[in-house]
């Protein structure tokens, strides 16, 4: 499992973590039943507070991507993929609610600002 952080991107370390785990697991990447690193390995590989990756794995469970046992891990869940969909799908109207906001107050037509999407999204593809 890779996972690379940055101290510079204004993104706190623990949603790094999380939304990388995320990635992983809805990409396929790690699978249902996969093993995640201890709290206290990720940590010293990450050169990071355990605090931080305790966050991380509980929001991560909280949400229901992955499920701790004590004595024995952290492990990826099987997840619904309409569930998933439904949070992403969430996530993206909070996002756009905020830049709709922003272009209306910055006199940018629903036209500009569909181009601009179109684009972005074009990019990531």
């Amino acid at each position: 499992m890779d996972i690379l952080i940055s101290n510079s991107s204004g993104v706190p370390l623990y949603e790094q973590i999380e939304e990388q785990i995320k990635s992983q697991i809805i990409t396929g990447e790690l699978r249902e039943g996969d093993a995640l690193p201890s709290m206290r390995i990720l940590a010293k590989e990450l050169k990071i507070s355990i605090i931080t990756t305790k966050r991380a794995y509980e929001d991560l469970e909280r949400d229901g991507f992955i499920e701790s046992v004590t004595g024995k891990g952290s492990f990826v869940k099987g997840i619904n993929s309409d569930i998933v969909k439904e949070n992403m799908m969430f996530a993206i109207q909070e996002l756009l609610e905020t830049a709709v906001d922003k272009a209306v107050m910055g006199k940018v037509t629903l036209d500009e600002l569909q181009e601009m999407l179109q684009l972005l999204y074009e990019e990531k593809k």
